[in-house]
């Protein structure tokens, strides 16, 4: 149960500030055109912030815990797969893999611990 706490602030304050940069940054800006989705900065930067706030108030609500974890593993199983379309080097598909891997363990603990 710590473990999934400690996991699910993590993420969760991590996806807030990386949906932050999505509306803010230069950075993830140039990025988002990288990735050839600027025009989707925005949603993109949104669900990452409903996401985040999801594993944060989902510590108090067990179901908000279990879809906000699955919909952030999604979304960075796509991002894998997007980064390796576009044939970046493996370290900057690090991140993905690690989020990915995290919510993952996010769920599979909801998912033993409440249902």
């Amino acid at each position: 149960m710590i473990l999934n706490i400690i996991l699910s602030l993590f993420s969760g304050i991590s996806f807030i500030f990386y949906g932050v940069a999505s509306f803010r940054s230069r950075r993830m800006k140039a990025e988002f055109e990288r990735w050839g989705y600027s025009n989707h900065r925005f949603t993109i930067g949104s669900f990452q912030i409903l996401g985040g706030l999801g594993l944060l108030l989902g510590l108090f609500f067990p179901i908000l815990l279990l879809i906000s974890s699955l919909a952030l593993m999604l979304m960075m199983l796509v991002a894998i797969l997007v980064r390796i379309r576009i044939n970046d080097e493996f370290q900057k598909i690090i991140p993905a893999i690690f989020y990915s891997i995290t919510n993952g363990i996010i769920l599979y603990l909801t998912i033993k611990i409440n249902f």
